[in-house]
């Protein structure tokens, strides 16, 4: 007979790439962006493994460019999660000094990943005949494909496999088994193996000797598959040896039908089922998963009426696990810091990672001038997500300030939410969460204690007792740290050589010279305490009669806070933490942390707290809970870090929902002039929270409604060239009459679209209206535009907001306040955005003003600077940063269970 016809790997390994090529072209073509990722994760560094992964690099860069290796075994978790990464193989043999559990390693690859087939599951599913559903080891696989080649059915054949492998034979052994051939495996031990084989239409041998199988035993016309890699003496061979099978070729070439050459034959095949394995497995990914869509799991709300308390309805929903959740919106495992079970913070390389991925749409949740109990903007933004996710199925992400403990313990008693549109659980919420503020308590209060120290310490020891302490000699040497480095430069002396310092040097560099009439910097607390707003410092007798009078502020006053919120990442909240002013020196110059030598420590304190806080709503739509400033001193936004990360993973059809804080008029204004300046993000729509009650209290009575307020709100967003959705959040209380007379209204003054909403009775399902509105909002040019320009001087910046957001004729600057703007501007501040520090409860200073009064003077008593968070705050009338409890706080109802655990008497 003929001899046979060559099985050439080669050849048909280059017509699968071609095959693979054109479907991942098809993939790009109808999702942009996306291409199949393999990954391969190496232990060790052996020639023969690298060899072996070159093959595949090679191989992967003509089908698809995006392939990954890892060294570090615990990457298996990280890349499980990546919904990037479609096939991962573990590199095999592993190789590392000490015992690896192979099967243990091999068996941590997700199944629907594991591209080589490796796995237990994926044996298990082979062996079971379940093709379709698993992945089959990369060998076999290619034997397959090239039995296939021959064009010879394998239904009803007799097929032999010599070898028994967990890699090749076997399954092997099951392939030709579920495609209908009858199949007798062999192996070394087998005793009349020439017989076996003999009897073979289909033989694969994968027995790892040498030219095991003879030519002679094999059947004549049969179909010979040679896994085998066998290196042999040859003195004709310049390395001395050549590669052989386990088949001899010479021979059984002229006995069967088709054979696979040595090399050339199974290798290249085996790379190339790789590939199609890995495209199968993004086929299989985007069948599940539309690139840019959530899978995620919604939770169903049983709503009762009447409306339970907040905390009866928040304990009545089971959360997910919170590393659910940031599975199902695309967070890697290695991205993700676990605090219990409930909540997380996330790492800011996510942000790194996404940064080629586009924005979705960016929504302010603001309101008309409240009541003093509020209006329910929280409530808003929480409903409006729950609509927008569980009801609209957009991948939507809420950004929310965290609370102070001073009113969920003085007044509010939580801020989560409420009713059915809440964050939870809402007692981890409202309490500690994952200790940001603490952080910030105890770094704005290092801060204090070393300015303090540093003016005691300059008033006890000359120049050159203070230059001893300052750089003391450590065995033997003196040096400079970093931070004192950047001292000397900025005074201009440019020495590392402590010993180099001129007298004169020495006491420029010791003296910081704080004047203690200007220091600006106070001790702060998380808790409500009056009796702490004006204290006396240094009464003790160590303190060398160094006494000052000072004051207490609550922490989310602290400009550490307004920091944090406004830093886009590590590097840039330490240059912030540094560059904020604590005081003058006698000559009127600032002095900054940084020249009080507390930078570095300060940016130690708050390195977790940068990272945002990840939560999730009633109905299971993820939150951000990150930063919390005051809207009055400081801007009274979330983190624009928060809302950076959560704009990369909703993706460019999804929506970021994030809140201002008291009205339009202050919040929102701060929101575009301050927040958005730094962020560079621009937003899509304004939602806009009204309500009856509110409207009434601008009425001046139970029954009568003033639209004035609603009307200049609306003006006032649209000033900053956004549409503006108004919500009219529903009370019980409202008349289906009044309800629909605001939303008329709110029309004609302005409003894009104007919606009543029951999110608090309904959640999600009663905010569908409002997540319509604004889905349609957004859809429409946003043409956004800042107020203001920076580089205006300070007098005009406040005329400006004064006079276009409020409503005033005109504004007078006190003796005290006049002084502020000559010194700031002397000092280089005059061109930061402007932050006002006024009541929120009228578009006045007065609090007694209601609806929307005009020709009134803005009386700005002073002014003060928070340099490093990138703003100037003029005081507008009386106000404390220190909030005093009432005569009943409401932690007379907050208690615990100490049976169960549970928190009661949030609500």
């Amino acid at each position: 007979m003929a001899p046979a016809e060559v099985l050439s790997g080669k050849v048909v390994s280059a017509q699968v790439r071609e095959r693979l090529k054109q479907q991942v072209a098809e993939m790009k073509e109808k999702f942009p962006g996306f291409t199949p990722g393999l990954a391969i994760l190496q232990v060790g560094n052996r020639d023969d493994s690298n060899l072996y992964i070159n093959m595949k690099l090679k191989a992967a860069a003509e089908v698809m460019p995006k392939l990954v290796i890892l060294g570090v075994l615990k990457c298996i978790a990280s890349l499980n999660g990546d919904p990037a990464v479609h096939g991962f193989i573990v590199q095999l043999p592993l190789d590392s000094d000490k015992p690896i559990n192979t099967e243990k390693i091999t068996n941590a690859v997700a199944p629907e990943k594991d591209v080589d087939g490796l796995s237990s599951i994926n044996a298990g599913k082979l062996s079971r005949g379940d093709l379709g559903d698993c992945f089959i080891p990369c060998t076999p696989k290619g034997c397959m494909e090239l039995i296939r080649q021959t064009g010879i059915q394998v239904t009803g054949k007799r097929a032999v496999v010599v070898g028994r492998s967990k890699i090749v034979g076997a399954p092997m052994h099951d392939l030709l088994l579920w495609n209908h051939a009858t199949v007798t495996t062999c192996h070394s031990k087998t005793s009349t193996l020439a017989e076996e084989v003999a009897k073979a239409d289909i033989l694969v041998v994968a027995a790892g000797k040498a030219e095991m199988v003879k030519g002679e035993w094999i059947k004549p016309g049969a179909i010979v598959i040679d896994c085998g890699i066998n290196h042999v003496p040859d003195s004709t061979k310049a390395s001395g040896k050549r590669v052989v099978g386990d088949v001899a070729y010479a021979t059984a070439k002229e006995k069967a039908s088709y054979i696979t050459p040595v090399p050339g034959g199974v290798g290249p095949m085996t790379v190339a089922m790789l590939m199609q394995s890995t495209v199968e497995s993004a086929q299989r990914f985007l069948e599940k998963f539309q690139p840019g869509k959530w899978n995620i799991q919604y939770n169903q709300l049983t709503l009762k009426m009447p409306v339970p308390s907040d905390i009866e309805i928040s304990r009545s929903c089971i959360p997910k696990p919170i590393d659910q959740v940031a599975r199902e919106i695309g967070l890697l495992p290695d991205e993700l810091e676990l605090y219990g079970q409930t909540k997380a913070k996330v790492h800011l390389s996510a942000l790194k990672r996404l940064k080629n991925q586009p924005d979705g749409k960016y929504v302010v949740v603001t309101g008309i001038t409240p009541t003093p109990l509020g209006e329910g903007k929280s409530t808003t933004t929480i409903g409006l997500v729950q609509a927008l996710g569980a009801h609209l199925h957009q991948n939507v992400f809420a950004c929310v300030r965290q609370p102070s403990q001073g009113p969920t313990f003085g007044i509010k008693g939580g801020a989560a939410g409420g009713g059915y549109s809440q964050v939870v659980p809402m007692e981890e919420f409202n309490l500690h969460l994952t200790g940001d503020i603490h952080a910030i308590t105890a770094a704005n209060n290092l801060v204090a204690a070393a300015l303090d120290t540093r003016i005691f310490h300059e008033q006890t020891q000359n120049d050159q007792a203070l230059y001893n302490r300052l750089v003391p000699s450590v065995n033997g040497v003196r040096k400079f740290s970093e931070i004192q480095i950047r001292r000397l430069q900025k005074l201009g002396i440019n020495k590392t050589d402590p010993a180099a310092l001129t007298k004169e040097e020495v006491n420029l560099f010791v003296r910081l010279d704080i004047d203690p009439a200007t220091i600006t910097w106070q001790r702060v607390l998380d808790t409500n305490d009056r009796f702490l707003r004006k204290i006396t410092i240094g009464q003790s007798p160590t303190e060398g009669g160094f006494s000052r009078v000072a004051q207490f502020d609550i922490t989310v006053s602290s400009e550490i806070m307004a920091v944090l919120a406004l830093s886009d990442g590590l590097d840039d909240m330490k240059k912030r933490l540094g560059r904020m002013v604590v005081a003058s020196n006698k000559r009127g110059e600032p002095v900054t942390t940084d020249d009080l030598g507390v930078t570095g420590a300060l940016a130690v304190l708050m390195k977790d707290a940068v990272k945002p806080n990840l939560m999730q709503t009633l109905e299971g739509t993820p939150v951000f809970v990150h930063a919390g400033p005051f809207a009055n001193i400081a801007h009274g936004n979330s983190s624009v870090l928060a809302d950076k990360v959560a704009l990369k993973l909703v993706g460019k059809e999804g929506f970021v929902v994030t809140e201002a804080g008291f009205g339009a008029d202050i919040g929102m204004e701060k929101f575009f002039n301050i927040k958005c300046r730094y962020s560079d993000l621009r937003p899509n729509v304004v939602v806009l929270v009204a309500t009856v009650r509110a409207l009434k209290m601008h009425g001046g009575g139970p029954t009568g409604l003033l639209f004035h307020n609603l009307s200049k709100q609306i003006q006032n967003a649209r000033l900053f060239g956004v549409p503006v959705v108004v919500a009219v959040n529903a009370f019980k209380t409202d008349t289906k009459a009044e309800l629909a007379l605001v939303v008329q209204l709110a029309k004609e003054a302005g409003a894009f679209d104007a919606v009543e909403c029951t999110h608090w009775a309904e959640g999600g399902k009663g905010a569908v209206a409002l997540a319509r509105a604004v889905q349609r909002a957004s859809q429409t040019p946003s043409n956004f535009r800042f107020l203001y320009n920076v580089e205006l001087p300070v007098i005009d910046k406040i005329r400006i907001i004064a006079q276009q957001i409020y409503g005033a004729s005109d504004i007078e600057l006190l003796p005290e306040a006049q002084e502020k703007v000559a010194v700031y501007t002397k000092q280089g501040f005059g061109n930061l955005p402007i932050c006002m520090a006024k009541t929120h409860l009228s578009l006045s200073h007065d609090p007694e003003q209601k609806g929307a009064p005009t020709g009134f003077i803005l009386p700005i008593r002073d002014i003060r600077a928070s340099v490093g968070a990138g703003f100037l705050y003029p005081l507008v009338g009386k106000m404390s940063t220190m909030p005093g409890l009432p005569t009943r706080p409401s932690f007379y109802d907050i208690d615990l269970d100490t049976t169960s655990g549970e928190v009661n008497g949030l609500f």
